[in-house]
């Protein structure tokens, strides 16, 4: 059976990208749990390891227009091995029950303080576009 760390290196062959390669768009792994993540997550697993610092990447744009003009993510778990591989990395999932409620006190049981000065005066959170106020209220 081939290794999370293989499989993904087949993927990214055809698109000429290389595992710690040479290259400006060759990707740099810092972190061996990056294959699996990025096998059990896809795209947001590529990108969230990237913000980890799970790997790097000198030339970003030119890698991720490979991997989207290559349609990666449609390839992972093609084959009977990648999809075993694939069923087992969401299988162990870092994000279980007692991490998500340890998650949710650091993000929410931080008291008032950081949200008064984030959000408007009725707590809301929201999404939105103001190129000339000065408050979000």
């Amino acid at each position: 059976m081939a290794s999370a760390k293989e499989t993904v290196q087949k993927l990214v062959e055809p698109i000429d990208v290389r595992i710690n390669g040479n290259r400006p768009f060759d990707i740099q792994v810092h972190n061996q749990k990056f294959y699996q993540r990025v096998l059990a997550q896809g795209y947001l697993g590529l990108g969230e390891s990237y913000m980890e610092g799970w790997w790097d990447c000198e030339a970003l744009d030119e890698m991720i227009a490979r991997v989207v003009r290559g349609y990666i993510e449609e390839k992972v778990g093609v084959g009977l091995k990648d999809a075993w591989i694939t069923f087992l990395s969401k299988i162990i999932n870092m994000q279980q029950g007692r991490r998500a409620f340890k998650v949710g006190q650091q993000h929410y049981d931080v008291g008032n303080d950081l949200y008064t000065r984030m959000l408007d005066s009725r707590m809301v959170y929201t999404c939105g576009y103001w190129k000339e106020a000065e408050t979000l209220d």
